[in-house]
């Protein structure tokens, strides 16, 4: 038994978390700023756990001076596929919060419904109507 499993009795695993909103092309659904926030603490006490792990994991193979490369990259994989998770899930709480409805593409900005170019860097956030388009829509 390890130093860290001494330490720290073990929890159970936590249930898979679903995939983030808009992966695999699909629109991302409307969720409630509730269940946001409830996400994205759920992703953020998952990051700070596997982090936690991932050192003493680290501590462990120091003090025996045998290092694992493909456990450690395993694990590493995983924190680091919570940490995009939770990123995604902070920018959607940010947008729900600010009231804005997308972020430009070329500096990440949030923008507001309505607007044409981005404040920050002032690209277009709107493609223009051509002629031809008008008369048929």
């Amino acid at each position: 038994m390890s130093v860290i499993d001494r330490l720290r009795p073990r929890r159970p695993a936590a249930p898979p978390l679903p995939p983030p909103p808009g992966a695999g092309g699909a629109p991302a659904p409307a969720s409630a700023p509730d269940d946001l926030l409830e996400r994205r603490d759920r992703l953020g006490r998952e990051f700070a756990e596997l982090q936690w792990d991932l050192g003493g994991l680290t501590y462990e193979m120091a003090i025996r001076d045998h290092f694992r490369l493909d456990v450690l990259v395993r694990a590493a994989a995983r924190l680091q596929d919570v940490d995009a998770q939770l990123g995604e899930t902070e920018r959607l709480v940010r947008l729900e919060s600010a009231g804005a409805t997308g972020s430009c593409s070329s500096c990440g900005a949030l923008h507001s419904r309505g607007a044409t170019f981005c404040w920050s860097c002032g690209a277009r956030l709107l493609e223009p109507l051509r002629p031809d388009e008008a008369a048929s829509a």
